[in-house]
This record gives C-alpha cells, structure tokens and sequence, in this order.
C-alpha cells in the first residue's frame, strides 16, 4: 500500500469509528486530534488511543491492557498481537475499560 492509500484507508476508519461511538448506546465520548482519536470511558474515566502511524502504516490502539498494533490486510485492519480485528479489539479493550461490555458496530 502506497502512502496515499494508507492515508485514505486509515482516515476512512477513523471517520467510521467516530460514526460507530456516536451511534453506540454507551456511555462513550471521543475527541480527534487529526491522526489521533481519544475515546473516553466516561463511567470510569479512562481512555482509549486510537492513533494513525503513518511511518509504520499502521493503525495504533493504546489501552490500560496494553498497546496494539494492527496492519491493514486488503480488508480489514489486523492486530498483529491477537490478530483480532481492530473493531473485535476496540469492543475489547473499551468493554474492560468500561463498566458496561461495549458494542461498537461500523
């Protein structure tokens, strides 16, 4: 994948991320930072990062359980870790951060 296809895809998904917390039944904010989009836990007050790396051409996932790094594989992005999808990871990392199990559906 080319730098321009990276950027596409990678903005593509943040886009549907926010669209997916907007339509969640969860008590879920987020704030995007350009290549970065915070997702707070606003019953427990943590935070989730969802970062865009460009050099690496990855999407980025920082949670208390640790940081994620996903690939995209001409479908999704992948984590390479546990190789869960990044929206299996996000429903995850924010249902463990959260004291409700999280559903986030793109």
């Amino acid at each position: 994948m080319n730098e321009a296809e990276f950027i596409h895809q990678a903005e593509e998904t943040m886009i549907a991320l926010e669209d997916a917390i907007d339509e969640a039944d969860a008590p879920l904010d987020y704030e995007n930072n350009g290549a970065v989009l915070s997702i707070d836990c606003e019953d427990t007050g943590s935070q989730v990062i969802v970062s865009r790396q460009l050099a690496m051409q990855q999407i980025w996932v920082a949670a208390k359980s640790g940081g994620f790094h996903c690939d995209w594989d001409g479908q999704q992005w992948q984590c390479t870790t546990t190789s869960e999808s990044l929206l299996d990871l996000l429903n995850r990392v924010l249902s463990e951060q959260s004291t409700q199990a999280i559903e986030l559906t793109l």
